[in-house]
């Protein structure tokens, strides 16, 4: 197995990208931040737990 140098992973992201990465296209048609609210919630980010 080929080990990732200093920017390989940069580099493996811009090819990605440069041949049509299908999350970027997700990305670009669904507005993720709608779920934002419903996931904090659900999620409870930001809130300690009683100890």
């Amino acid at each position: 197995m080929r080990q990732a140098g200093l920017f390989g992973l940069s580099d493996h992201l811009k090819q990605l990208s440069a041949y049509g990465d299908p999350l970027e296209e997700l990305g670009r048609i669904v507005d993720f931040e709608v779920f934002r609210p419903a996931l904090a919630a659900a999620l409870a980010y930001g809130v300690e737990a009683d100890t």
